[in-house]
């Protein structure tokens, strides 16, 4: 049977982790993508699987430099002048920020939305430092939209983040040093009844409110933000409305949490049906 159907969904590429219990991670953002009616594409950089018996922390395994390489290869070739929108998830290393830095360099993007994940727990801390100086370094100049959780917006803003003044400020120095427009995530982590993101492109701030459902995150939560943004931009909302839209999405995926064995819930990006 011939296809007759001409319109085509909007393409949205996460380059990020994969996370095996399917709460956070590439496997977030394709749900997310779905949910939100683009075609989904991924490129793995690493895979992360929780150790049981260790407390349920973090197994880190980076995919080989060539295979991410191999990845993004044909994804590019593939959707040559269709695709123009990625998120950017976790990296995991210098190696793999410069290989994914040099595939998105060989072709123009519309959006390049950098969720900055500056450290996992599987990895040795040197390390860590070493990729958070090469994400700043390489991703960063890239990225149209930065989304950092409430840890990164202090490693990239170097202000101790406390109160919702001190995460508008964040917001405006990221912005400042990236030329992003930013979503920075308070989440539950500021004092108050409401869960707060700050968003500032330059010229508009605006703080997004919802109320708190619970006092502790939830897994998936900052992934599926950011990667409800990168569905909502690659489909033509402005940065604004795209922030305002995952927000929502966001807050319904947490308030139908899926639980586990593990010692946190994991966000349903299916919450809002």
């Amino acid at each position: 049977m011939t296809n007759t159907n001409t319109a085509s969904p909007a393409m949205t590429l996460t380059i990020a982790g994969s996370e095996a219990t399917g709460g956070a991670g590439a496997q977030a953002d394709l749900k997310t993508f779905q949910e939100l009616g683009t075609y989904g594409i991924v490129a793995l950089t690493c895979i992360v699987s929780f150790d049981p018996k260790d407390s349920w922390n973090h197994r880190f395994v980076p995919v080989e430099q060539q295979v991410i390489a191999d990845q993004l290869e044909a994804i590019q070739t593939c959707y040559e002048d269709k695709l123009g929108t990625v998120k950017l998830g976790m990296m995991g290393s210098p190696a793999t920020i410069n290989t994914v830095a040099t595939a998105l360099k060989s072709q123009k993007w519309d959006n390049v939305l950098l969720d900055p994940v500056l450290i996992c727990k599987g990895q040795e801390p040197g390390h860590a430092l070493d990729t958070d100086e090469a994400l700043k370094a390489n991703l960063l100049p890239l990225a149209t939209f930065v989304t950092p959780n409430h840890f990164e917006a202090e490693q990239l803003s170097g202000i101790k983040i406390t109160t919702e003044s001190d995460l508008i400020e964040a917001a405006k120095k990221i912005h400042e040093v990236s030329g992003a427009a930013v979503l920075a995530k308070g989440g539950v982590r500021i004092a108050g009844e409401d869960a707060i993101d700050v968003f500032y492109d330059g010229t508009t701030l605006e703080v997004l409110r919802e109320k708190k459902i619970g006092e502790v995150a939830v897994s998936g939560a900052g992934c599926s933000l950011a990667a409800a943004v990168t569905a909502e931009l690659a489909k033509g909302a402005t940065p604004l409305e795209a922030a305002r839209t995952a927000k929502a999405f966001v807050t319904e995926g947490i308030r139908n949490r899926v639980s586990g064995n593990t010692p946190f819930d994991a966000l349903w990006q299916g919450g809002r049906r």
